[in-house]
C-alpha cells in the first residue's frame, strides 16, 4: 500500500534529475495524496513532467461516479487483469517523489513511518496511466496509479507492501521504453535493496492531507 509521499525537490532539482522540463510549475508537496495532481513522467511523453491526477481512471470506464480509481496497483497480477495487462503494455509512468508514509500497526495504534533513501535524492515509484474522455464536454482526464510489491526487510516491519521504487536512471529508462516487451517490465518491479533505505516515526499530523507542511516531516 502506498497512499501518501512526498515531493520536496525543487522542480529545477527534479528537472536535471529526471532529464525532463516541466509542462508547468511545481510547489514542494510534504503530504501527497490521492486526487491531488502530481508529477510524473509518461512513455508517451519522456521528456515531460506532467501534472497528473493521484487515482486510475481508465479510458474504458462509462460511469465517472462509479469509477473505483485505483491508488496503488499489485506487481504480482498486473498481467491477469486485462485492464492493467495493457497499461503494462502501452501506459507506463514515473511517478516523482523523495519519501513516502507508511502506517505501522501496533497495539497503541497506527503509527505513521515516514521511508526515504539513505542518501535522501528523489527517485521515481514505478506507474501506470490512462486517458479518460468525457463525452459531454470532450475534456481529457489523465490518472495514475503506483505499482507495490512483497516488501523488503526494511519495510516488513512496518507493513505486508511496498511501492516499485526503481533502482536508478537505467531502470528508469528501461521502464518508460517502449521496445521492451511486459515480461522485461515485470523483471523491473522487485523490491527496492533494504540497504538502500531508511526511515523514522512521524507525528500523526500527517494522517490529514490537509495537513501539507514541514511539520509532518518531523520525528515523533
Amino acid at each position: 500500500m502506498c497512499g501518501r509521499y512526498t515531493t520536496l525537490t525543487p522542480a529545477a532539482g527534479l528537472a536535471k534529475r529526471f532529464g525532463a522540463t516541466l509542462a508547468e510549475p511545481t510547489e514542494p508537496n510534504y503530504n501527497a495524496a490521492p486526487s491531488q495532481r502530481l508529477p510524473i513522467i509518461t512513455n508517451a511523453a519522456p521528456d515531460t513532467i506532467q501534472l497528473v491526477q493521484w487515482g486510475l481512471i481508465p479510458g474504458w470506464v462509462q460511469d465517472l461516479k462509479k469509477a473505483v480509481k485505483p491508488i496503488n496497483a499489485r506487481a504480482e497480477t498486473l498481467a491477469d487483469k486485462p485492464s492493467f495487462r495493457q497499461l503494462l503494455q502501452r501506459k507506463r509512468c514515473l511517478v516523482l517523489a523523495d519519501s513516502f508514509y507508511e502506517w505501522q500497526q501496533t497495539p497503541q495504534g497506527k503509527v505513521p513511518h515516514r521511508i526515504m533513501l539513505r542518501d535522501e535524492q528523489p527517485f521515481a515509484f514505478a506507474g501506470l496511466w490512462d486517458e479518460w474522455l468525457d463525452r459531454q464536454t470532450g475534456e481529457v482526464l489523465p490518472t495514475f496509479t503506483i505499482i507495490t510489491t512483497e516488501p523488503n526487510e526494511l519495510m516488513a516491519r512496518l507493513h505486508t507492501r511496498m511501492p516499485v521504487l526503481l533502482p536508478g536512471p537505467e531502470a528508469e529508462q528501461a521502464w518508460l521504453a517502449d521496445n521492451l516487451n511486459p515480461a522485461d517490465h515485470q523483471q523491473l518491479l522487485v523490491p527496492y535493496p533494504t540497504d538502500g533505505m531508511m526511515e523514522y516515526a512521524v507525528t500523526t499530523r500527517v494522517n490529514s492531507p490537509a495537513h501539507n507542511d514541514a511539520e509532518v516531516l518531523e520525528a515523533a
